[in-house]
């Protein structure tokens, strides 16, 4: 059984009478229950990934511009949801919601979401860099022509081939579209210490592959060159781009949903099913003393993007706690039919990575692991299982989140550390 954490429990409530926009949220929702908005409904038209979002929870530079006054800075603040007014700017409790709060957004305390906060602090202690793992032995391996089999390698070349991009995919998700999307300053801390973690994650792929010496525009191509790989990316792309288009913002019905499909998207789709296959192969690779430096830094990206996915369940249910009109049957029937696209996806990268046996691993062995993850991810949100009695083939997975950072460096290696003090600021 795999050591996830368990999700926040999810109780339906009762919704409330509506709202009037930018007015203080009550207990329930702010829409009717009986809202059913067509499944899939686009919000706004798609744009690149990457533009910069011009809107959000946030005051426009133009109003706090040096030389505005106190009321006009107020004002936009009041506008954008950021505060209430000048004579209850004091954040209350009550008033901070996961999205579409009037609370302000820059006040971390007093603190609703605990749950966030922790996760925001162990991933702090869980901190690490790809220099400070040991290659010389993999390199040596690599360059050896009788190290690895052909597909040994295959599958190393088409793993990196996927992971080196993916996680910028991720980061650009949270930086231009999440993060400015949850108005619950606790969530946002977290958001940016996972930012940060997936830049750590591509700085590793990118450090593997400098040290064995890959062929860049091979690897780094991939997401547009290997089908199966773009085909995955191609799934993810138009939920980024709902989120980080500058003209969607939350607020009804619709837009909410869009929200959160995208979040379901992201948490349980791609960090909670479509890395489970990679992180397999290589760590499989470890265990029979092989690649053990690159294996080392998916074990360590592993428990990063186990806490990744935790968080968003959390953030998840807590929004459809908070929300219960969002989660509606027709809402509910589309996400079961994405989780069924995304097993496919992953399935047929398995294939293609691993064409014939190799590692004492086949692809029909993750069908079955596909197919227990999925049901993992569905129940923690709140669906029924998806692939009733399918099971988890590797058990030996559930021993990887329970790595030991500080043994584990220091037993291998010395490492030098440089303080504020030693580092050149010229």
């Amino acid at each position: 059984m795999l050591s996830w954490d368990d999700p926040i429990p999810v109780k339906p409530q009762h919704p409330a009478p509506p709202a009037p926009r930018g007015a203080v949220p009550a207990d329930g929702p702010s829409a009717p229950e009986a809202f059913r908005p067509s499944p899939g409904a686009a919000s706004a038209a798609p744009r690149p990934v990457g533009a910069t979002p011009v809107r959000g929870p946030v005051p426009s530079r133009h109003a706090i511009a040096l030389g505005a006054d106190d009321a006009a800075i107020d004002a936009q603040r009041l506008h954008s949801g950021t505060m209430m007014s000048r004579d209850s700017r004091r954040v209350r409790v009550e008033d901070k919601r996961i999205i579409n709060a009037a609370a302000d957004v820059n006040q971390l305390v007093p603190f609703k979401y605990k749950w966030a906060w922790e996760k925001y602090l162990a991933g702090c202690a869980n901190h690490w860099m790809p220099q400070e793992i040991n290659m010389e032995r993999d390199i040596a391996l690599w360059k050896n022509p009788g190290g690895l089999s052909d597909d040994e390698r295959r599958l190393v070349k088409r793993n990196l081939g996927f992971f080196v991009t993916a996680d910028s995919l991720a980061a650009n998700n949270i930086v231009l579209g999440t993060y400015r999307h949850i108005s619950a300053p606790e969530c946002r801390q977290f958001l940016l210490r996972q930012a940060f973690e997936e830049a750590i994650h591509t700085h590793a792929y990118q450090y593997i592959v400098e040290s064995l010496g890959l062929d860049e525009g091979e690897v780094f191509n991939a997401y547009h060159e290997v089908a199966s790989i773009r085909d995955k990316d191609e799934f993810l792309i138009p939920f980024i781009d709902t989120l980080t288009n500058p003209d969607f913002v939350t607020g009804t019905p619709q837009n909410d949903q869009a929200l959160l499909r995208s979040l379901i998207v992201f948490a349980c789709l791609m960090e909670g099913l479509f890395f489970y296959v990679g992180f397999v192969q290589i760590l499989a690779l470890g265990r029979q003393n092989k690649m053990i430096g690159a294996a080392e830094q998916y074990q360590y990206i592993l428990r990063d993007e186990s806490m990744h996915c935790n968080f968003g369940i959390d953030l998840i249910n807590t929004i459809k706690l908070e929300n219960p009109h969002l989660w509606t049957p027709a809402f509910r029937e589309e996400i079961v039919g994405l989780f069924h696209r995304a097993v496919d996806l992953e399935y047929r990268y398995a294939e293609d990575t691993m064409p014939r046996g190799v590692l004492g691993l086949n692809a029909s062995m993750f069908k079955e692991y596909l197919r227990f993850i999925a049901n993992r991810r569905a129940q923690q949100i709140g669906l029924d299982p998806l692939f009733p009695g399918a099971e988890n083939p590797f058990p030996w997975m559930s021993e990887m989140l329970d790595l030991k950072k500080e043994q584990n460096f220091f037993e291998r290696r010395v490492t030098e550390y440089q303080t504020g003090g030693a580092l050149s600021w010229d």
